[in-house]
């Protein structure tokens, strides 16, 4: 079970299952070894993608630089990192779809900036779902 595609669903999931099998210290063992587990894989994919984020973002001010140097290939900065990430578009299909992508985006982007953030007043947590519809194994 990988925790970048549990959802709150198997996480409530598993906190019933906890509840419920309270005085079996065998199955909480085994559920905290493979949460830890689980818990570990994704901090190494997050260390991964925060190490190709500095080096997209070195790569975008190298090439910023660049060109306020007068730099006659100023690209070749982000271009290389987008090649060695596979990044890179190959087809015109593929650049048309990333520049609608790009729009899109910044769209969105400007959106979210221009409408105000309703916080949640502190109430109670809704909880969507709850039960024990998932088994784990013993």
């Amino acid at each position: 079970m990988e925790v970048s595609t549990m959802t709150r669903s198997e996480f409530d999931d598993i906190r019933a299952h906890i509840d419920a099998e309270a005085d079996h210290p065998g199955d909480l063992l085994r559920l905290a070894r493979s949460l830890l587990s689980d818990l570990e894989d994704a901090r190494m994919r997050e260390a991964m993608l925060r190490a190709q984020h500095l080096r997209l973002l070195t790569a975008a001010r190298a090439t910023a630089a660049a060109e306020a140097a007068g730099c006659s290939t100023p690209l070749t900065y982000v271009t290389e990192e987008l090649a060695r990430q596979g990044q890179l578009p190959l087809t015109e299909d593929e650049v048309n779809q990333i520049l609608v992508d790009a729009r899109t985006a910044t769209a969105l982007a400007t959106r979210l900036e221009q409408t105000p953030t309703v916080v949640n007043g502190g109430g109670p947590r809704v909880r969507r779902c709850s039960g024990t519809s998932r088994s784990l194994p013993r």
